[in-house]
C-alpha cells in the first residue's frame, strides 16, 4: 500500500511541477513536460512491478506507436483556442480527435503486422 501511495506521490508531485512552472513560464513548463518522464516512470514502475522483459519492450514500442496519433492534439488545440472556441469544447474535440486517430492508427498498423 505503501508503494501505491508512493507512486501516486511522485506522479502527483511532476504534475504540480509542470502546472506551477507554466504559470511562470509556459514554454518551460511545455518543455518539461514534453519529457518522456511520465513514459520512464510507467516503465519503472512496471519493471519493479513485474520484472518481465517481454512486457516491458511491448510496452515500451507501443508507447511511441501510440505517440504519434496524438501529436496533432498539440497543433490543433492552440488553434481553435486562438479562433475563440471555448477551453473545454476544444479540449473535447481534441480529445475525441486523437481518440479516432488512434483507432485508425491501431487500424493501419495492424496491416503492416504492428498490433497493439
Amino acid at each position: 500500500m505503501i508503494y501505491l501511495f508512493i507512486k501516486g506521490l511522485i506522479s502527483g508531485i511532476i504534475v504540480m511541477v509542470v502546472t506551477e512552472t507554466s504559470k511562470r513560464s509556459p514554454a518551460l513548463g511545455a518543455l518539461i513536460v514534453s519529457l518522456p518522464i511520465v513514459s520512464i516512470l510507467g516503465m519503472i514502475w512496471l519493471w519493479q512491478d513485474t520484472k518481465d522483459v517481454n512486457r516491458l519492450a511491448v510496452h515500451s514500442e507501443s508507447t511511441f506507436w501510440y505517440v504519434l496519433p496524438s501529436l496533432p492534439m498539440f497543433l490543433v488545440l492552440p488553434r481553435l483556442l486562438h479562433a475563440g472556441i471555448n477551453f473545454y469544447v476544444a479540449l473535447l474535440v481534441c480529445c475525441v480527435g486523437t481518440a479516432i486517430l488512434y483507432a485508425l492508427f491501431s487500424f493501419i498498423l495492424s496491416k503492416f503486422g504492428v498490433n497493439l
